[in-house]
């Protein structure tokens, strides 16, 4: 399996074929805790673990794609993923980028979960931290290797908890990664050479994945 864990490049009968997020919530009912968001995202990560090779690079995006857009706060991470040059950008370029950051998120997460060995998340605990976020303390177990601490950071939209960023090794900010060096290719190339990259990283992970099957 290509290493889950590459931020900085950027009861198993259940987790069948068929595999499908929880059904929505009655209105009026109490929305999920943060430690629910977390275990939710983590049931279908294995899942696709599980089944990477029948999936296939497309089937994996496509069955991670409906969970990581209600787990995640996409839009608030592309707007903070490139800093002070959102405010810089007309409304039509933020869609753009929002557009393709959803895209690249999806495809990094199809690319990553390629094999299953036997691994399993397990979450630990959630607390409240700074802006009224709440952090979700997790990690991954590698029967193969030592556990690896994933902390998530969540904030709650239209009264629900959704992820704006995810810590390696409890402290190494993926959305500070990404803010780096995003607003630093927008200094030296512009917008376009963001979206650009983008694309080529797409286009790289879809790539590799077709030679791994």
């Amino acid at each position: 399996m290509t290493h889950f864990l590459a931020f900085a490049c950027l009861g198993s009968s259940l987790l069948t074929l068929m595999v499908t997020l929880p059904a929505p919530r009655a209105s009026g009912a109490e929305p999920e805790a943060p430690s629910q968001v977390i275990e939710t995202l983590h049931t279908v990560l294995i899942g696709v673990m599980k089944e990477a090779e029948a999936l296939g690079y497309a089937g994996r995006r496509e069955r991670l794609a409906p969970v990581l857009k209600q787990t995640f706060d996409l839009s608030f991470m592309a707007q903070k993923s490139v800093g002070r040059h959102w405010r810089k950008v007309s409304e039509e370029d933020r869609q753009r980028l929002l557009d393709i950051f959803v895209r690249f998120t999806i495809a990094n997460y199809a690319g990553r979960f390629d094999g299953y060995s036997g691994q399993h998340f397990e979450t630990l605990r959630e607390e409240p931290s700074l802006h009224e976020t709440v952090l979700v303390h997790s990690r991954l177990v590698d029967p193969g290797g030592d556990p690896v601490q994933l902390n998530y950071r969540l904030r709650k939209v239209d009264e629900k908890w959704k992820i704006i960023d995810v810590y390696l090794n409890g402290t190494v900010s993926e959305l500070a990664l990404r803010r780096s060096e995003y607003s630093s290719l927008i200094q030296r190339e512009g917008l376009e050479g963001l979206l650009t990259a983008l694309k080529d990283k797409i286009a790289a992970l879809a790539a590799g994945s077709q030679k791994q099957s």
